[in-house]
Order: structure tokens, then sequence, then C-alpha cells
């Protein structure tokens, strides 16, 4: 029980890695409140979880990322941690550089950074007076260029470095800041929009040889809002199965090499 009786709340909180996220902290023993657009299937889903409530946030319109905050604190008295789980992309308008429209480019990065931005005011506004824990749902695109979604890697590589800005800004106030960083991820968005020749390409570049499990994300931020990481602040950990530290040619060569 590492979260006993703590508030938390998560943002895109019914599906995927926000839906672990939920379930793990529940099973930790916090009081999680669980902010979604869809509040009738999140009300469904907090039925089935002991302390889970549930507040309306709809990422296309900034003043709810401040009253999703304000209803927490009002029911609960108080917001411990909280999880900045929202982030979207288009990925057939969100391309390379040279073709990717500039309004599309503008309303990725504006949202993802929004979001991130405003909920985390509005939370830090409240946890002045006991301190807190703030948790950034990222991903490896922010830390590695990709040949397209050049709009979803801008802004996640700006949450990186705006979670290491509160970390050191919001330190004085013994309010904790930090990232956990995806790699590709074993959720319904990535089975319904990415092709199994894509996902195969992918996987030969994780060292690991798999992807990752949405509960092997929510350990992560398990971590991160618990006191296990009272002296932890400002860090970006990726949780991606090794992507990205092999030398670029790791995929081609990696079948081939014998062990000795």
């Amino acid at each position: 029980m590492r979260l006993k009786d703590k508030v938390i709340l998560v943002t895109a909180s019914t599906r995927g890695i926000g839906l672990a996220i939920v379930k793990k902290c529940s099973m930790e023993g916090a009081q999680v409140y669980m902010a979604a657009r869809d509040v009738a299937r999140a009300q469904e889903i907090a039925n089935t979880l002991q302390g889970t409530k549930c507040v309306y946030n709809d990422a296309t319109n900034p003043k709810t990322f401040t009253s999703m905050v304000e209803d927490v604190v009002w029911d609960a008295g108080r917001i411990d941690v909280l999880v900045n789980n929202f982030g979207t992309s288009n990925p057939g308008m969100d391309l390379d550089f040279i073709n990717t429209d500039a309004q599309i480019f503008l309303d990725t990065v504006t949202l993802n950074l929004r979001s991130v931005f405003m909920a985390s005011q509005a939370a830090v506004k409240h946890m002045t007076k006991n301190g807190g824990s703030i948790i950034n749902i990222s991903s490896v695109g922010g830390l590695v260029p990709d040949i397209s979604q050049v709009a979803y890697g801008t802004s996640k590589a700006a949450i990186n470095y705006l979670t290491k800005l509160i970390a050191v800004q919001e330190a004085k106030h013994h309010i904790r800041c930090n990232a956990v960083l995806p790699g590709m991820t074993a959720t319904e968005a990535v089975e319904k929009h990415l092709s199994d020749d894509f996902r195969n390409l992918f996987m030969r570049h994780i060292p690991l040889g798999r992807m990752g499990l949405p509960e092997e994300i929510a350990e992560a931020v398990c971590y991160f809002a618990s006191d296990a990481s009272a002296y932890t602040t400002g860090q970006i950990l990726t949780v991606s199965g090794g992507f990205g530290l092999a030398t670029p040619v790791y995929g081609d060569l990696a079948n081939k090499t014998t062990r000795r």
C-alpha cells in the first residue's frame, strides 16, 4: 500500500496507460480521481475500483484543466499527486518537417503542452502547503528524433524540459516533478493505428525484444507518486525496453551476431 491515503488525479484515464495507472494507484491504497471527457465511461470504471471518483476534463477546453483540480481539492481537501497522462497526435497529418501543415503542428504542440502546463500550474497552487508530486507521461519520441510526427515529438521534448523547470522552480515548496517516457506500449491505440509490419520493424530496435505493457508504465508512475522517490526530482525516466540505447544498426545486426 505504497500510496495509502494519497489523493491522486490522473488525466486521460479511461483507456490504455491512463487506465492502468488508475488501477495501480487504487490497488496501492490511493484515493484516485479519473479526469475524463466521457464522465459516464469513467464513472462505470470507477464503480469497480475502491476509492475512485471522477472529474470532468476536456483537453480542448483549457478551463477544465483548472476546474478538474479545483473539483478534486473541493472534494478531498487537497491534491498530493498529479499525473499528466493526456497526449494526442494525428499520425495521418503529423508527418515529416517539410510536409506537415503549420496549423497541424501548432495545434498539436499547443494541445499537448497546454495540458501539462495548465494542470500543473493549477495543482502547484494547492501543493505549496504540503508538497506533492507531478508526473508527466511523455514519450521516447521526445528524446529520439523520428522520420515523422514532428509535432508530437516536439511537444514531448518540450514537456521533458518543462518537467525539469517545474522540478527546479517548485522544489522550495517540496513539490517534485518527474517524467515517464514510454516506448512502444501494447495499448488499443497502438493496435488500431500501427500496422504489423511497422510494429515488427520497431521491435527490431528494442533490445528487450517486445512491446511494453501499460502496467509497466504504471509501476514507474507509482514509484514517482510514492514516498520512495521523496529525494528524486527532475528525472526523465524511459520505460522503453532499451529503445534508443543501441547503435542505429542494432536492428540489422542483432539477429546475425553469434553469441560467444
